[in-house]
């Protein structure tokens, strides 16, 4: 690895920043790592035992189980349910249950439907008048005109009507389809929850036994220890952070044990 800060550069698979009279704070080196496009480190990309133990500092608090599983992703292990896993995460990705209004397909049937009322009176009406004008000697010729102009309209208002209704039909299937998306949405959230609860465990109990070998090597098992142990059974590529009293006598013996780069602040 190589790390650039404050205008110096180190160098190797072990660097220690004690005593080199830097500001660098351990979680700036650690992001800097994390970060791919930051150009002040070049090193391996980091894997996701990183984000778990990939800083170890003072009580460091991290999940033992979903740890212990990362290192064993690590090392290319897999867990029975994987399969099943990826194929319940890969149907969560395509089910998105739509958003319906029926409320304003509603509205409009109803806007609609009263329009259509209004002007089949106001046609009713027309039509009384232009038979009393006619039955009376009258001059209908306005009152035809308007009922034409209403008729029109009254056919108009009969086609949206129909649109309105068929439209609020199809949000109706559609506000079905989505309750049934949304069901079936929280029933496999629930299994994919289920499956990667039982792959951590599978894959953690995998090294268990190594873990507790490695963590024999510190006289206290807090969680420092653990952090390292855990460290020590998983295939780390990227630099490892250390920002506590390690228990190795130099932070080449810590590169050496735990086979990963160490950079000591």
């Amino acid at each position: 690895m190589k790390l650039r800060f404050e205008g110096r550069t180190w160098a190797g698979s072990a660097i220690d920043f004690r005593g080199a009279e830097t500001t660098v704070s351990p979680e700036t080196v650690f992001e800097a790592i994390r970060d791919g496009e930051d150009e002040r480190v070049t090193c391996p990309e980091p894997r996701p035992i990183h984000g778990h133990v990939g800083l170890v500092v003072p009580d460091i608090e991290f999940d033992r189980t979903d740890a212990l599983s990362a290192a064993a992703r690590s090392r290319g292990s897999h867990a029975p349910v994987d399969d099943e896993l990826r194929a319940v995460r890969e149907r969560l990705e395509a089910l998105s249950p739509a958003s319906i209004n029926l409320r304003s397909a509603r509205r409009r049937v109803a806007d609609a439907s009263g329009a259509e009322s209004e002007l089949r009176e106001r046609v009713a009406s027309l039509q009384g008048r232009v038979r009393a004008l006619r039955d009376t000697g009258g001059d209908p010729t306005t009152a035809e005109a308007e009922l034409a102009t209403a008729t029109g309209e009254l056919a108009e208002a009969e086609t949206e009507r129909i649109a309105a209704e068929q439209a609020l039909a199809t949000a109706r299937e559609q506000a079905r389809e989505s309750r049934e998306n949304r069901r079936e949405r929280l029933r496999l959230q629930d299994r994919e929850r289920n499956l990667r609860r039982e792959a951590r465990a599978h894959l953690a109990e995998q090294l268990r036994s190594e873990f507790d070998a490695a963590l024999d090597r510190f006289s206290d098992e807090d969680s420092t220890a653990q952090a390292l142990a855990v460290l020590h059974v998983a295939d780390v590529r990227a630099p490892v952070v250390v920002a506590c009293e390690t228990r190795f006598e130099s932070v080449e013996s810590a590169a050496d044990w735990l086979d990963a780069p160490v950079v000591r602040v």
